[in-house]
């Protein structure tokens, strides 16, 4: 009688889960109803990695394309920066939800992520992509996040 209970509680909770977004799927589908195809926003990298001391970046998008990227005290970061090429994975909110699938699909360990309210991305992710390493870690922290269009 034990076995069967667990069975149909097992049964009853999956029923419940199935078809259901997850939570990345449904923030990402809110991100792209948003329909902000300009916008800026600042965006810090933490990691044991080069230039973090310049942060935050200022990014702006306009359809997808950066427009700009600029360090703290208004440097840009031309594609002659040695960090360019890292920092403009995550230039984009579209940039940062592909990490982000990537890390949650199983290229990191354990991965943690506040998402933005109003539209949606993530505002706030964690990434350890080897639990038991020193020093992969990297952090995102998404703020001042506004729509020009």
């Amino acid at each position: 009688m034990k076995k069967f209970i667990l069975f149909v509680l097992a049964l009853v909770l999956s029923a419940c889960s199935f078809g259901s977004k997850s939570e990345f799927d449904a923030n990402r589908q809110k991100w792209q109803d948003a329909q902000v195809n300009h916008y800026r926003y600042s965006l810090s990298v933490i990691c044991f990695c080069p230039g973090t001391d310049k942060m935050p970046l200022t990014v702006e998008v306009q359809d997808g394309n950066v427009v700009s990227m600029t360090y703290a005290d208004g440097t840009p970061v031309g594609a002659e920066d040695p960090q360019f090429g890292f920092y403009s994975q995550f230039a984009t909110i579209d940039g940062i939800f592909s990490e982000l699938k990537a890390d949650l699909g199983g290229a990191a360990d354990e991965v943690t992520v506040t998402y933005d309210s109003t539209y949606g991305f993530p505002a706030d992710v964690n990434i350890d992509r080897i639990k038991q390493a020193i020093d992969d870690e990297l952090a995102l922290k998404i703020s001042n996040f506004e729509a020009l269009d």
